[in-house]
């Protein structure tokens, strides 16, 4: 079975610290960020689910990414406010 290609914003506590991603696999890859396998979400606590979309194909999925990553800080934001207004967690969805 194929798994849906997704790209993933996590942020730290307080929302400082940002980290976009892309991945077939949610769950297994949130259990990574959370058990420190990512140096850079490790050092910042950077584990919050703030922001999800799917993409139909994994080329799909990492041009987003790779798009989202170029954006300016503040359109990041805007994005993550537009779909999820409290910042929650949204990994209880995905688990």
């Amino acid at each position: 079975m194929a798994r849906q290609p997704v790209v993933y914003i996590l942020a730290s506590p307080n929302g400082r610290a940002l980290y976009i991603g892309v991945t077939t696999d949610m769950g297994r890859r949130l259990e990574e960020h959370r058990r420190g396998m990512s140096i850079h979400t490790a050092h910042y606590n950077i584990t919050r689910l703030v922001y999800i979309e799917s993409h139909e194909t994994a080329p799909d999925a990492i041009a987003r990414e790779k798009q989202l990553k170029k954006w300016r800080r503040e359109k990041k934001i805007a994005l993550i406010d537009a779909a999820n207004p409290q910042w929650l967690d949204l990994s209880a969805q995905i688990l």
